[in-house]
């Protein structure tokens, strides 16, 4: 399989940074039927930035709404999956440098089973060029 990689809405939320916040908001959202393509958290400051990819943005706000959650407005960034091999997410990196697009921030893993995953932000002026530069869809 070839590698895949697309133009994907994204949101996010500033929680407490305690123990146990990402696995209630995970829950209240698992509770909706929501389905997420990524998700990621980091410490901001004294609180902590969840990111989420959802498979459908728009069950994703109205689950969100009723869980309570303060949603970011929404954003874009890409999601890449393929074959794992060395150099796959050099290749894609590579393309925006060739291209002059600056990576803002990027999160790579083996998703097992001989594939990858990654998901990666660029500024906003730089969306469509990153999406053309990736042939994104």
């Amino acid at each position: 399989m070839s590698d895949t990689i697309r133009k994907v809405d994204y949101y996010y939320i500033k929680a407490a940074n305690k123990p146990g916040e990402g696995a209630r908001v995970l829950r209240a959202l698992r509770e909706e039927g929501v389905n997420l393509l990524a998700f990621s958290g980091f410490p901001q400051g004294q609180k902590a930035q969840i990111d989420f990819i959802p498979d459908d943005p728009d069950a994703f706000e109205t689950a969100a709404g009723r869980a309570g959650l303060k949603l970011s407005k929404k954003k874009s960034g890409f999601l890449a999956q393929g074959d794992d091999r060395p150099g796959a997410v050099a290749d894609i990196m590579a393309k925006l440098a060739d291209a002059k697009i600056n990576v803002t921030a990027i999160d790579a893993v083996s998703a097992g089973g001989g594939r990858y995953g990654a998901i990666l932000w660029v500024k906003p002026k730089d969306i469509d060029k990153a999406a053309n530069v990736l042939n994104a869809f």
